[in-house]
């Protein structure tokens, strides 16, 4: 009688037989579907004619165009292939629906033109296999603008450009003469407009260029034009109603998170708990649903809001991700999701009552704070309610023209305003110097700008840092001073400085004793400082004697993690991948409700679509 490891093996190799005759399992179909589509495409392009084939013979017996038209159609579905397969990995219906329809046209092309058997049995097994899971290919459209009918003409016209070359040089055995590569180019762009070129060739290989140039010109018109006629649904906005309610929540829960007032942000999207009475807001970039800080509001309902956040996600085949959050939130997220997390980073906070210039550790900065005013400069920190609208503005196109980037950078922890009506419990600290006779500037006196968002009732956020970059250095710390030490009269018990990204990878590298691997770290965050300040904010940070607060990033997997990171640095504007942006955002359409969100009065609660 076997014994019991024996037997626990034999039970296990015909479970293992079993299941890989039963291949992937659904939930992993649109992966191999997107593979496999782009390796179909592939062959729709690059595959070989063949020409010693009984199918070659059969075909010889067709009239001259109808091989043509296979040439163009089998280059254009393979072009349109490729262009599926991404939407297909992420279970996109409008994908789904597109690759069902070309399979049948590639088939015929792969028999008709390139004489292959196996090209077409290939195709429509593909086809087959998308019929039979098409529930796993229920996803939404993206949002989407009317610029990405700009990109795709620029793409698919060198796309086009490219390809038409290799049509042109396909046949070299029936080209006449020696055409050069200007002749040739200019017979491309003539054939994608449907017109002959300078080049000419023998045994009808006219019909079959021509024909494949003009098909890709087709394809690249045909492709813009739906894109710029298609109906506009732009990414979502934040509604009046909406921040009406997250302002709600933030007045009696605004105390958790000191990221919470950032949830104002207008370029962001929101979905609420069934309750109402917690909330997610989100930005959409580059297909992953980008949270940032603690979901908004009462931590019981945090998980009701997560729901809807994830389901949200699933339905537009998103990649969920939460930058920031605190401890507290990544331990929800983690545990309401089944999602990963890992440490980012640290927050640094001040307790103003804690806070003094005195002592070895603040010499560096009391001295700077000391020469500064003795150089003639002034503070003022004030409520943003309590400026009066000229100088409101003033400092708003000044904190505009100081800025160092051509966009508008932060996320997490930027509001993205400066003096809007709604945000008059905001602080703005500024620094002043009276200039000489003649020589003042476009804003009079004004050097430098700190803008702080509302943390709960008794704590405020660094939003902001501006400085004129003809003022002396050290603005930022005398601005930080000053409004540490105008706090109490503001009812101000802590304030959140900046994010310091890696921080404890930077600190433990530093000190003696540190091993190769951590030195080794901290010398590539040193070396990537150069163009994200991540050594530069620590530091900056460290100066005011902060507790640390760590702040986490929350995944689904770690292969996601690289896009993820390029989400992120899109989103703080450090990366932009975007064309200019030629054509306005249309209205915002209705939002769409969550699925199973209902209050118990029956009302449906409304989030951005």
């Amino acid at each position: 009688m076997p014994d019991s490891q024996d037997a626990e093996t034999s039970g296990e190799v015909p479970h293992r037989i079993r299941r890989l005759l039963r291949g992937p399992r659904p939930e992993a179909m649109p992966t191999v579907v997107g593979t496999a589509c782009t390796l179909i495409g592939l062959m729709d392009i690059v595959f070989p004619r063949l020409r010693h084939s009984r199918v070659h013979a059969l075909a010889e017996l067709l009239p001259g165009a109808v091989s043509s038209l296979a040439a163009a159609a089998s280059i254009v579905v393979g072009l349109l292939l490729l262009m599926l397969a991404h939407g297909l990995k992420r279970r996109k219906r409008r994908a789904w629906v597109a690759a069902v329809a070309l399979l049948p046209v590639g088939a015929a092309a792969q028999l008709l033109y390139r004489h292959s058997v196996i090209g077409m049995v290939l195709s429509l097994v593909l086809m087959g296999v998308l019929i039979r899971y098409r529930a796993e290919f229920a996803a939404l459209p993206d949002p989407r603008s009317r610029w990405m009918a700009l990109a795709n003409f620029v793409v698919m016209g060198a796309v086009s450009v490219t390809v038409g070359l290799l049509i042109v040089r396909s046949h070299p055995d029936a080209i006449e003469g020696s055409p050069s590569l200007g002749a040739q180019l200019e017979h491309v762009l003539w054939g994608l407009f449907g017109f002959e070129g300078p080049v000419d060739y023998r045994h009808g290989a006219d019909y079959t260029v021509g024909y494949s140039l003009g098909a890709l010109g087709l394809l690249t018109v045909a492709t813009t034009a739906y894109l710029a006629f298609r109906p506009e649904h732009p990414a979502a906005r934040l509604t009046p109603g909406d921040e009406e309610r997250l302002r709600e929540l933030l007045t009696t829960h605004g105390r958790r998170d000191s990221l919470g007032h950032f949830a104002l942000r207008r370029d962001k999207a929101v979905v609420f708990s069934p309750s109402g009475k917690a909330a997610v807001c989100y930005r959409v970039v580059s297909g992953v649903m980008l949270a940032s800080g603690d979901p908004v509001g009462d931590v019981e309902a945090w998980p009701g809001a997560i729901a809807c956040f994830m389901e949200e996600a699933r339905a537009h085949s998103w990649t969920p991700a939460v930058m920031g959050c605190s401890e507290t939130g990544g331990e929800v997220w983690t545990r309401e999701t089944g999602l990963d997390a890992l440490e980012l980073g640290d927050e640094a906070i001040v307790d103003v009552a804690d806070f003094t210039l005195s002592g070895r550790a603040m010499r560096n900065v009391r001295q700077m704070v000391k020469r500064i005013e003795r150089a003639g400069y002034q503070t003022r920190v004030r409520r943003a309610a309590d400026l009066d609208p000229e100088e409101l503005e003033a400092i708003r196109r000044a904190a505009a023209d100081w800025r160092g980037t051509d966009t508008e950078r932060g996320f997490s922890m930027a509001l993205g305003r400066i003096g809007d009506p709604a945000d008059g419990d905001a602080v703005i600290a500024t620094a002043h110097k009276a200039a000489d006779e003649g020589a003042e500037g476009p804003y009079g006196d004004l050097k430098a700008v700190l803008h702080f968002v509302p943390w709960g009732r008794d704590g405020m956020s660094l939003e902001l840092m501006r400085r004129d970059r003809s003022a002396d250095p050290g603005m930022n710390e005398l601005l930080i001073v000053a409004s540490l030490q105008a706090a109490p009269e503001l009812g101000v018990e802590r304030v959140s400085l900046n994010f310091a990204m890696f921080r404890s990878a930077l600190a433990r590298g530093e000190k003696l004793g540190a091993g190769p691997v951590l030195r080794g770290w901290r010398a590539l965050l040193v070396f990537l400082s150069r163009w994200f300040q991540i050594e530069s904010l620590y530091k900056f940070n460290a100066k005011f004697q902060p507790r640390w607060e760590p702040r986490f990033v929350v995944f689904r997997n770690t292969r996601d993690l690289p896009r993820i990171g390029l989400a992120a640095m899109q989103a703080e504007g450090f990366v932009s991948l975007a064309l200019p942006r030629l054509l306005r955002r249309g209205p915002r359409p209705e939002p769409r409700p969550c699925a199973h969100r209902q209050l118990a009065d029956g009302r449906g609660l409304q989030q951005a679509a």
